[in-house]
């Protein structure tokens, strides 16, 4: 799971993307004016950026330049087609490029791949004393493994998935315990509960009122 930014001024084709990227388990979230994206980039920390070039405001390849140094890989996705376009494109920076009209499953899988690609420098988080190693499934507080149970890990790793993003207790018990769980969400709670007291996160994991959880991370 990938917290992906689509930065799209055509609200259909960004609707058809985001829809696509929630069927395959990704976070999706759309920026329509090219004026918007640095700010959202600093509150909701994309793991992948699809970009079109022709924006309100600032353009993708202007765009480009301020988010190349900050290390998110970046697919354009663009009706400009010319091979200087592609050429520019590619060497601001961007990890891809894709000509419209695209086909959704060709845009999920290079998606994937430039993931992919991105994973060893995206496997470890780390939070003031508490470090996750996502790959191995290893839970560190200051320096000393943490024993987690399988569904504490499970609920902890869809948090630091979705940092700074509000959870409802509906899609935590949907991530962790399937669709076909038949408890109730108070079971959310006493994990949530267990979370905070092992991994001193009482400060983190933000009760968010009539809603769910969100684990706050610095912006």
């Amino acid at each position: 799971m990938a917290n992906i930014m689509v930065v799209e001024d055509e609200t259909a084709i960004a609707d058809l993307i985001l829809l696509n990227l929630k069927l395959v388990g990704h976070n999706g979230f759309h920026v329509g004016n090219g004026n918007d994206v640095i700010n959202s980039i600093q509150e909701f920390k994309p793991d992948l950026i699809i970009l079109d070039v022709m924006l309100p405001g600032k353009d993708g390849f202007e765009l480009m330049k301020e988010i190349e140094p900050l290390g998110i890989p970046v697919i354009f996705l663009t009706a400009k087609e010319a091979l200087t376009d592609k050429i520019k494109g590619l060497r601001l920076g961007a990890d891809d490029y894709m000509v419209k009209p695209f086909a959704t499953v060709e845009l999920i899988a290079r998606i994937d791949a430039v993931l992919k690609r991105y994973k060893t420098s995206n496997n470890v988080f780390v939070l003031d004393n508490l470090e996750v190693r996502l790959d191995e499934h290893v839970v560190l507080l200051n320096n000393e493994p943490v024993d987690l149970t399988a569904k504490e890990y499970s609920l902890l790793e869809v948090l630091v998935r979705n940092k700074n993003i509000a959870l409802s207790r509906e899609k935590l018990l949907e991530e962790v315990w399937g669709f076909d769980y038949v408890g109730d969400s108070r079971t959310v709670d006493v994990h949530i509960q267990k979370l905070r007291k092992k991994l001193h996160l009482e400060d983190r994991i933000k009760t968010i009122f009539k809603v769910g959880y969100r684990l706050e991370v610095p912006r």
